[in-house]
């Protein structure tokens, strides 16, 4: 019998200062069984980066042939696509095919040498903006996550603050390309 996601519900207060968006967000959040708490994490603080009335998580880790985050249009199409992790450009490649933009926020432990690696051929790809967190920051968020997690998420001139009613941590993006 496959394993079944962990749902998350999230009360996101986002304060988002340097793009003028103030919104209280219902969010409902599904944990695959193979993800980690910090990656799913690093979804919701992407989400408050680009919130939007498109936005949407996709269905995540179980589907290939979509991103984790996406803004979807009334019509259908796509108008951002959004991945977290690693990705390689094989698999930047098939946003950018889809949607006029495209970004990638990375994090993890071994984040400097994947970017050593893959600069070249990410770089070389139209469209696409491409961020990293600091590891340390992800992994000060974990004592946050609840099966009911009420957040305020602040953004003002590129970083990000989080907290909850026990928790408060800085985290810094940046901007790779």
């Amino acid at each position: 019998m496959a394993l079944k996601p962990t749902i998350y519900k999230v009360d996101l207060n986002l304060v988002d200062m340097d793009r003028n968006n103030y919104q209280q967000c219902k969010l409902t959040i599904a944990l695959h069984p193979s993800e980690t708490p910090e990656r799913m994490m690093v979804r919701l603080l992407v989400y408050g980066l680009n919130q939007d009335q498109g936005l949407q998580f996709s269905r995540g880790l179980s589907a290939t042939d979509e991103p984790d985050l996406w803004i979807i249009r009334p019509d259908g199409s796509v108008d951002h696509w959004i991945e977290v992790g690693q990705a390689s450009a094989d698999r930047i490649r098939k946003g950018i095919s889809r949607a006029p933009e495209v970004s990638l926020y990375a994090y993890g432990s071994e984040t400097d040498i994947w970017w050593e690696k893959n600069k070249d051929s990410l770089q070389a790809l139209p469209k696409l903006s491409i961020y990293r967190f600091n590891w340390e920051e992800i992994q000060a968020l974990t004592p946050m996550v609840t099966r009911n997690m009420e957040l305020t998420m602040t953004i003002s001139d590129g970083d990000l603050f989080i907290a909850d009613d026990q928790h408060q941590v800085s985290l810094s993006l940046q901007k790779l390309s």
